[in-house]
């Protein structure tokens, strides 16, 4: 996951870092205990601090433990990916994505673009369940099956293989690559793919009524709204959506959910959302051999774990 999935996390995490250093740069002296109502601060013309403490006066504090019980989504997580504040500075440092961070949804939509192996078999009928289609001489996953044992290993729409058992697919055609699996052992199939290099994920918040700022047509991006998260967070048109906070959004014969139930998706996706996305010109390509009703009948839809 990025130190800053939006925008607006990058925004709020400089409004806290900025106001830690403004308070570092002050020593406030407390309250005396007796006084337990004060209708104003006291005006001490020798004193040091600009302002009076905001934990005494008016009841706000920043510590961890206030933080914890009022503001869960600012708590301290993943430990491995910090923001640069001094770690005494205060409890807030080290945080990540303000905003963002615990997502789960944007956690289950991560791109990688890295490398992985995996170890698939067949099913009694003796396939995979994926197909695959050649682009730019390479191989792509744009096929995967329900309950396949291609979808227990975690493939993906648009996932590259690289190799099949030590063998190089780039430059091999689709028949060849189906070839390939058609003529594997039952077991034991070494794949070794990379996660899904055309496509990228875009996280937004939505606004006071709800809304992320996009209009799409049967899954394609065709408009933003502006001044939305979906425009500042960098959002483009011509893309096809493919994934909802990590749930996938394949179905009819564009792969992607009807559009009132992407719509429904989002609706109750919560207030942070992530859309997986891929240019629709290779997206078209992807799919363009392809019977509607074999991706409408068998398409994966399962959500991965996290």
């Amino acid at each position: 996951m990025s130190l800053y999935p939006t925008l607006e996390d990058l925004k709020v995490d400089h409004m806290i870092k900025a106001q830690i250093q403004t308070e570092s740069q002050y020593n406030v002296p407390p309250i005396a205990q007796e006084q337990t109502n004060p209708s104003a601060p006291v005006y001490n013309a020798f004193s040091s601090a600009l302002y009076p403490s905001l934990g005494d006066y008016m009841g706000l504090e920043l510590t961890e433990e206030v933080i914890a019980k009022n503001m869960p989504e600012y708590s301290l997580v993943n430990h491995n990916m910090t923001v640069s504040v001094p770690a005494t500075s205060s409890p807030l440092a080290g945080m990540v994505a303000p905003l963002s961070g615990q997502s789960l949804g944007l956690q289950r939509a991560q791109v990688t673009n890295g490398i992985r192996e995996l170890i698939l078999c067949k099913d009694k009928d003796g396939k995979v369940g994926l197909r695959v289609h050649a682009v730019n001489n390479g191989i792509f996953v744009c096929l995967v099956s329900q309950n396949s044992p291609a979808a227990l290993a975690g493939l993906r729409f648009g996932d590259q293989i690289l190799s099949i058992n030590d063998v190089s697919v780039a430059g091999y055609t689709m028949d060849q690559v189906h070839k390939i699996f058609r003529n594997a052992d039952i077991n034991g199939i070494r794949v070794i793919v990379r996660d899904r290099p055309f496509e990228r994920t875009i996280t937004m918040h939505k606004d006071s009524v709800g809304y992320i700022g996009f209009q799409f047509k049967n899954g394609k991006i065709i408009a933003l709204v502006k001044d939305s998260s979906a425009a500042r967070n960098g959002l483009l048109t011509d893309h096809q959506i493919l994934e909802i906070n990590g749930k996938v959004c394949y179905d009819i014969n564009v792969i992607g959910l009807k559009d009132k139930e992407i719509t429904s998706e989002i609706e109750k996706g919560g207030n942070i959302i992530t859309v997986t996305v891929i240019p629709s010109y290779i997206f078209d390509h992807m799919i363009k051999k392809m019977n509607n009703s074999l991706l409408k009948t068998m398409m994966d839809h399962s959500v991965p774990d996290v």
